[in-house]
């Protein structure tokens, strides 16, 4: 069957459901794009004694603008063409960020220049710094525009490769770096056609948000070269409601990672927490490491879908990172509608990268279940990377509608329990349970 017969199904028949079979709001099928003519008046930072200067770094001068749009009872910062850099920014209620096509706003190169605060990163609540673009606590925050948010990443990124050649243990906390947006406990949030690139650190950082939608957003971070290290496209963190919909993502670390929580203890932590009801669609997608991976930092994870995209040189498609250290439950998650190249296709194994065993009796056992993989039709270096451990189980597992060409050639459906094989062909060959 050829996957346009497989789009066209799966269209009619599952567009409305999640993978536990309730009921998808219709919320998710609203792509209309915000007017920005309707969110108040603009505030042109030019307008407020904010100068078109690369080299100029006017943190407080643009933080001056947002405070003014604030204390005014809201509207639209509009970044106008040319270069703006900056320091953290924070926005304040009812104010949002317009960049204009030709507009860039940049990130200092100094770290000095984003300060210390409780933050959230890698799972864990703590000090540390601010990003570039800052929303906590808002309801209908948007960034629009076809201008570019930068994050001047170089700097950043050559000097951690420095101290990881010193250091092979280099943490990416042990370099002090800036993410490029991080929003936070925020409703009602649109990111829509704007160019988010060069992130020193994370690029898109979500925490404990509802009902965000990134729509039509190019995210980049180089790949080659001085690579960009842990430059996430967008990390999902105690969410739910995400819709991430025709996005370009290129990334040298993870495209969409699902986050929530990371130690022994972190079922227990009430910082930490689920997510669910996360939709990613129509999406393409250039380097990365993972177009959909859940962990390294999650406790539970629901209702999960990932479809209708175009995959070109990812190392994997769908990555499920099983810390020892860490409770970790992902179960009702979708893969289907997927076409491109990969490295490996479906990753499940041990994540032991800088993780602390401690002692816990009652420690429960991980699990993945009622995961699809279904509509696939790609070239493969490993189609099936899977590992069984003791600290986790895997059941329920579904391969469905599958064309795919597999250098590896270990497809081994046994090692999951109550596995579905259904009309599986790799490298033309048909797969049985």
């Amino acid at each position: 069957m050829a996957l346009t017969a497989f789009v066209g199904i799966n269209a009619m028949a599952k567009q409305d459901v999640w993978p536990d079979g309730t009921t998808m709001d219709q919320w998710f099928a609203n792509r209309e794009k915000v007017d920005v003519n309707t969110l108040g008046k603009r505030y042109v930072v030019t307008d407020y004694g904010v100068t078109n200067d690369s080299t100029l770094v006017q943190t407080a001068a643009l933080q001056a603008v947002i405070d003014c749009a604030g204390n005014d009872g809201g509207g639209v910062v509009v970044v106008p063409k040319g270069t703006f850099l900056s320091g953290a920014l924070f926005f304040r209620p009812k104010t949002h960020l317009l960049v204009e096509e030709g507009g860039k706003l940049k990130g200092s190169e100094y770290i000095a220049d984003f300060p210390i605060l409780e933050t959230r990163i890698e799972g864990q609540t703590c000090q540390y710094f601010a990003a570039l673009v800052n929303a906590d606590g808002l309801d209908g925050f948007t960034i629009a525009g076809k201008g570019t948010i930068d994050g001047n990443g170089y700097h950043y990124w050559e000097e951690f490769w420095i101290r990881r050649k010193w250091n092979p243990q280099c943490t990416n906390k042990d370099e002090q770096r800036p993410r490029l947006v991080y929003i936070s406990n925020s409703s009602n949030v649109t990111v829509q056609d704007v160019r988010l690139q060069n992130s020193p650190f994370w690029t898109n950082h979500l925490y404990r948000c509802h009902h965000v939608r990134y729509l039509d957003c190019h995210i980049y971070a180089p790949t080659t070269g001085v690579k960009a290290p842990s430059s996430d496209a967008i990390d999902i963190d105690v969410c739910h409601d995400v819709l991430v919909d025709g996005c370009y993502m290129s990334v040298n670390d993870d495209a969409v990672a699902i986050k929530g929580g990371k130690g022994i203890w972190a079922d227990k932590v009430p910082e930490n927490g689920p997510n669910y009801n996360i939709l990613i669609q129509n999406c393409t997608y250039g380097v990365v490491h993972g177009c959909l991976t859940l962990g390294s930092e999650s406790v539970y994870d629901k209702n999960i879908v990932l479809r209708n995209i175009k995959v070109s040189n990812a190392n994997r498609v769908l990555w499920l990172k099983m810390r020892p250290d860490t409770p970790q439950h992902y179960e009702y998650v979708t893969v289907e509608n997927i076409t491109g190249t990969t490295g490996s296709f479906l990753v499940v194994r041990p994540w032991t990268q800088f993780f602390k065993p401690e002692q816990r009796d009652d420690m429960p056992l991980s699990q993945c279940n009622n995961i699809v993989m279904r509509n696939i039709k790609m070239q493969c270096k490993n189609f099936f990377d899977v590992g069984t451990s003791d600290k986790y189980r895997l059941s329920g597992f579904t391969f469905q509608n599958i064309d795919v060409t597999d250098e590896k050639c270990a497809f081994s459906p046994a090692v999951i329990d109550n596995t579905v094989v259904k009309n599986v062909k790799i490298n033309q060959s048909v797969q049985k349970n």
